[in-house]
C-alpha cells in the first residue's frame, strides 16, 4: 500500500516525497486508516516496523487542516527514554517541514539552555510536546504547563515506561487531559499491566496486532556456547572475519561496559561506551560520533536497546544473554531495520543455559551455534534444562551443607557460652550476696561441677597437672 492512498493534505505528501517515503509497512498499513478516522488504538508490533510514522502522520495532518486552537498544546508524546524522544522529535523535523506545526522534547539531563528552550515552547503552547515521563510530571508540578485543551495523548513503548514503573506518572498525566481526546497506545508487547492501563486511558480502542515480540526476518541469529573467559576471545574472532563497523555490543551491567570497552581499545578497535551514568551532552557525543562513522563500535547497556533510529546497523553483539525475552527481541532489532538484514550473535556461558534457553523456546525457533575458534579450546555442553537443574542441585547441596556445618557450629555454642560471665554482672563480696532463687541454685553447681569434671576428666587422661593460668 502507497502513501499516496491515503487522504493526505498535500503538506504531508510533500514531507513524505522529500524523506522518500513511499509505500507502508504492515503496521502504517493497518493503524493510519482508524487513526484518522478519530479512534482510540492499541497498536502492537516489533520494534524497527515504523510505529512513530504510524501515528505521527494521522495527528499531523488533523493539525494541517486546523480547527485546533493555536495558543494551546494540541499533542502530548509520552517516550520512556531521552533518547526515543530525541528520535521522535527528529521524525516531526522532517514531517513538519512544510506545514506550519511547532514541537518541543521535554526531557531530563539537560543544561540551563535547554530548560528555558522547554519553556518557552510550553508556555507559547507548541503544538506537540514530546516528553519522558519524569520531567513532564515535574513540569507539572512547578505549574509550568497546561495539558487542559490537549486533544491527542500518544504513548510509545508503552510496555517499557511500565517496565521502568511510570505507572502511576502516566496516569497523573492523563488526569490532567480532557477525557474528550484521542488516545493511542503502541507497544512491542503486551503484558497484563498495558491492558490495566488501556482499560483505563483508552474509549472503546481499535486492537491491532503484528508479529507479537519475535525477531525480524532479516535478522540472522546465531550463538556461541562458551565459558565465560573465552567471551572477549570469541569477540576478538569475530572482529577478525568481519571488519567491525556499525557494531552495538550489549551487555547487562554498566561496570562490565567499561571493562569490555578497554579491552576493546587495547586491541585498536574504535569503541564508545553507553550507559545511564553518562549526562545528556555524553550521551548526544557518542551517538553523534556513532551515526558519523567516527565510531565504529558502542559498547551499551540496554538503554540502547530502543529508542534508537539507525537504520544501517550491521552487527548486534550480546556479551550476556538478557534475563526477559523481550529485552533480546529489542536488542536484536536494533539491526535488520526498515526491511534490511543484519546478524545478531549471542554469547552463551554455562550458567546463562537456561535463560537462552527460554528465549529459543519464546520466540519458537532454535538459533544457530557456530563451533568456538580452535585455539580457545572445548566448548561447554549445551543443554539448558540440564544445566539448570545442575545448578538447582548444587545450590540445594551447598545449602544442605551450610545447614549442617551451621548445626555442628551451633552445638558448640552454648557450651562457650556458659563459660563467658555476663557483660553487667558486677563482682560482689561473698557475704552481700542475697539468697538466689531457686532456679539460680539449680544452675550454678551445675555449670560448676560440670566444669571440675571435665577439668578432671582431661588431667586423668593427660597425667598432668591442671594449668595455673585457669
Amino acid at each position: 500500500m502507497y502513501f499516496t492512498d491515503f487522504d493526505f493534505e498535500d503538506e504531508i505528501l510533500d514531507a513524505l516525497d522529500a524523506m522518500n517515503f513511499e509505500t507502508c509497512t504492515p503496521i502504517q498499513e493497518k493503524t493510519i486508516q482508524p487513526l484518522m478516522e478519530g479512534r482510540d488504538l492499541i497498536g502492537v508490533a516489533q520494534t524497527g516496523t515504523g510505529k512513530t510514522a504510524a501515528y505521527l502522520l494521522p495527528v499531523l495532518n488533523k493539525l494541517c487542516c486546523g480547527g485546533y486552537p493555536e495558543d494551546a498544546i494540541n499533542c502530548i508524546i509520552m517516550a520512556p527514554t531521552r533518547e526515543l524522544a530525541q528520535q521522535i522529535d527528529r521524525q516531526l523535523e522532517g514531517f513538519t517541514y512544510f506545514m506550519p506545526v511547532s514541537s518541543v522534547a521535554v526531557y531530563g539531563g539537560n543544561d540551563g539552555q535547554r530548560y528555558e528552550q522547554e519553556l518557552r515552547g510550553m508556555s507559547r503552547g507548541a503544538d506537540i510536546i514530546v516528553a519522558t515521563p519524569g520531567r513532564l510530571i515535574s513540569h507539572i508540578t512547578l505549574g509550568n504547563i497546561d495539558l487542559s485543551r490537549v486533544s491527542f495523548f500518544i504513548l510509545d513503548e508503552a510496555d517499557r515506561m511500565l517496565d521502568m514503573g511510570f505507572y502511576n506518572d502516566i496516569m497523573t498525566i492523563a488526569k490532567q487531559m480532557p477525557k474528550e481526546r484521542q488516545t493511542m497506545l503502541f507497544s512491542a508487547t503486551m503484558p497484563q499491566e498495558i491492558r490495566r492501563l488501556a482499560d483505563n486511558i483508552l474509549n472503546n480502542p481499535v486492537h491491532i496486532t503484528l508479529s507479537l515480540a519475535k525477531p525480524a526476518d532479516g535478522i540472522k541469529q546465531q550463538a556461541y556456547v562458551c565459558y565465560e573467559p573465552q567471551k572477549t576471545a570469541i569477540v576478538k574472532h569475530i572482529f577478525n572475519g568481519e571488519k567491525p563497523e556499525r557494531v552495538i555490543l550489549f551487555t547487562s551491567r554498566k561496570d562490565k561496559v567499561k571493562d569490555i570497552s578497554i579491552a576493546l581499545k587495547k586491541q585498536g578497535y574504535n569503541v564508545g561506551e553507553m550507559h545511564s551514568n553518562l549526562t545528556q551532552s555524553e550521551r548526544d557525543e557518542i551517538m553523534y560520533r556513532f551515526k558519523s562513522r567516527q565510531t565504529d563500535i558502542i559498547v551499551a547497556t540496554d538503554i540502547l536497546a530502543r529508542g534508537i533510529d539507525i537504520d544501517d546497523i550491521r552487527l548486534v553483539i550480546n556479551y550476556d544473554v538478557p534475563r526477559d525475552c523481550d529485552d533480546y527481541i529489542h536488542r536484536v532489532g536494533r539491526t535488520a531495520r526498515a526491511g534490511s538484514e543484519g546478524r545478531a550473535v549471542t554469547l552463551i556461558s554455562v550458567e546463562d543455559q537456561s535463560y537462552f534457553g527460554k528465549i529459543e523456546d519464546f520466540m519458537e525457533q532454535e538459533v544457530e551455534k557456530l563451533p568456538l575458534p580452535a585455539e580457545l579450546g572445548e566448548a561447554p555442553e549445551y543443554a539448558p534444562k540440564k544445566n539448570n537443574t545442575d545448578k538447582k542441585g548444587r545450590r540445594g547441596r551447598r545449602r544442605q551443607h551450610s545447614e549442617r556445618k551451621g548445626q555442628r557450629g551451633n552445638a558448640d555454642k552454648p557450651r562457650n557460652r556458659q563459660r563467658k560471665k555476663p557483660a553487667d554482672t558486677q563482682p560482689v563480696a561473698k557475704e552481700t550476696v542475697a539468697t538466689p532463687q531457686p532456679s539460680e541454685t539449680q544452675q550454678k553447681p551445675e555449670r560448676k561441677n560440670r566444669r571440675n569434671y571435665r577439668r578432671k576428666k582431661h588431667n586423668k587422661d593427660n597425667n598432668t597437672k591442671p594449668s595455673t593460668l585457669e
